[in-house]
């Protein structure tokens, strides 16, 4: 039997047994985002991570693969095996002859031919794998796209390579090549193989042909799968506004379905470059503008750099240095309300350099104007 995974894929996504398809979709994403090898890249732990996740989803996504995880235990390439304990009182493996810790049987040897089954039928049903040839919806992808400052204020097109699964144009995804059918050489043509624990004996389908008893000959160019992993060039439009590690939704650029089920989604996170002065902060723009000692003390307006370009910011008399003041509406525009944010601009006193005698003549003259002590609070006693 081959080695199987006995991890817990409810733990590994991090999410309850009754967590409904859509929860479990939605937590997928969210770890998926976190622990991608683009936006880790170097941590080991993060694409090792990223891994179990992607595995984890594989099966409780498909409701078949989630129903046998759920009743029989572990997953492998060949199929479900119990023993793992998928379920509540789950044990560390396997014990002697198979492991069934855990299930009740009691149910199972009293049916008679009016439940449709007895106890062999049961764990037939049961341990009946999902077959690979079922059509199955393509998985999502996950990229990330680094923008500029000004591409995310404005808007603009970016160009991503990607590396999708796309629809074998041999075979149209079907798998299939040309040639007659053949038996199957695993199940001598019947479709099901039986397999042995301890004292029971099994009718399980076969893995080879997946029940179907006779072999198609594999389309060569895609090797039965149906599908080719390519290159891809996918033309993104950043919408005005963009932010650092939003998330943009290029609908059936995903990895292809199965016998011509739909496409995933491709789904892109940007990043963001800084800028030289502007900070960005949601909606809103903070910036820090120097401004003299005179325009302080006696009120001034100056010109201040905007994403619109230069607006006028008035400066109040007597104004200290750090003070934040606001120029409405001269933020980010929000495209789901349509409102637009705020600048915030600091303002930061520049001390004037005395280069002569005359400059710091006038220094002391303005000195002398100055009657309050600025440092006074400083010293009272607690």
């Amino acid at each position: 039997m081959p080695a199987a995974s006995k991890e817990d894929y409810y733990k590994t996504l991090g999410v309850k047994r009754s967590a409904s398809q859509d929860e479990i979709r939605k937590q997928y994403r969210r770890l998926a985002r976190k622990y991608h090898p683009d936006l880790n890249p170097g941590d080991k732990s993060s694409e090792e991570r990223f891994k179990q996740v992607q595995s984890a989803y594989d099966i409780l996504s498909d409701p078949k693969k989630r129903q046998m995880y759920d009743q029989v235990g572990f997953y492998s390439e060949s199929g479900f095996y119990p023993g793992a304990g998928a379920g509540p009182g789950a044990g560390a493996g396997p014990g002697p002859g198979f492991g069934f810790s855990g299930f009740d049987f009691s149910d199972l040897f009293g049916r008679g031919p009016e439940t449709g089954g007895g106890f062999t039928d049961a764990f037939s049903n049961m341990f009946r794998r999902t077959s690979p040839r079922e059509a199955q919806p393509g998985s999502d992808l996950e990229y990330t796209v680094q923008i500029g400052f000004w591409d995310a204020i404005q808007g603009a097109q970016s160009r991503l390579n990607i590396t999708r699964y796309d629809v074998c144009q041999q075979c149209s995804g079907s798998g299939a090549g040309g040639g007659s059918q053949t038996a199957c050489p695993e199940c001598q043509g019947v479709g099901h193989v039986h397999q042995m624990a301890g004292a029971m004996r099994f009718q399980l389908t076969c893995p080879r042909c997946q029940g179907r008893g006779r072999m198609t000959n594999a389309c060569p160019g895609c090797q039965g799968e149906g599908r080719l992993s390519l290159a891809d060039s996918v033309e993104v439009r950043i919408p005005p506004g963009a932010e650092n590690g939003s998330r943009l939704r290029v609908p059936g650029k995903g990895n292809a379905g199965t016998q011509g089920a739909s496409p995933g989604d491709l789904y892109i996170t940007t990043r963001v470059d800084e800028h030289a002065f502007f900070k960005r902060a949601g909606n809103d723009i903070h910036i820090a503008v120097p401004i003299t000692v005179t325009e302080a003390a006696l009120g001034a307006k100056v010109e201040v750099p905007t994403i619109d370009g230069r607006a006028l910011l008035k400066i109040p008399p007597g104004v200290d240095s750090g003070k934040v003041l606001r120029l409405r509406e001269k933020g980010v525009l929000n495209r789901r309300t349509s409102l637009r944010g705020d600048q915030y601009v600091e303002v930061r006193i520049v001390c004037p350099q005395a280069h002569d005698e005359r400059s710091r003549e006038i220094l002391r003259e303005l000195g002398q104007l100055q009657l309050e002590d600025p440092r006074a609070g400083l010293f009272e006693q607690r």
